[in-house]
């Protein structure tokens, strides 16, 4: 593998990794420094297609309103891989419902990372 290609890898998992913890803190600011202006986020509901969320501001707007509805909105990494600009990430969300009972469902995204940004988030569940 090149040294050019490495370092874009490196560089779309350290973005996606960033962008997940700060997810986990909840902390929506965080989570956009790491998108760009045109990022493009697939929502994995409603089935079969889920909404598309496009630009900076809606993807904002999506997040806010998302740790709204779940304060208790946590995700953990099964497994995380990538090549080039692209990055894969298997997890398992968590959430507990308004009367406390807890939940959770697997999926997967498929990040594109450009120029140490991201610029579109893929989301998929199993179910």
């Amino acid at each position: 593998m090149s040294p050019a290609r490495l370092s874009r890898f490196e560089t779309a998992m350290r973005v996606v990794l960033a962008f997940h913890e700060a997810f986990n803190r909840h902390d929506v600011p965080g989570m956009m420094q790491f998108t760009s202006d045109d990022t493009v986020f697939e929502n994995t509901t409603p089935p079969p297609d889920g909404s598309t969320f496009a630009g900076k501001e809606a993807v904002t707007r999506f997040w806010e309103q998302f740790f709204a509805d779940s304060p208790h909105a946590r995700i953990e990494i099964e497994e995380i891989f990538g090549l080039g600009e692209r990055c894969v990430m298997r997890w398992v969300y968590f959430w507990e419902d308004a009367a406390g009972k807890p939940g959770h469902v697997r999926g997967v995204d498929i990040f594109r990372v450009r120029n140490g940004l991201i610029c579109e988030k893929l989301s998929y569940v199993k179910g």
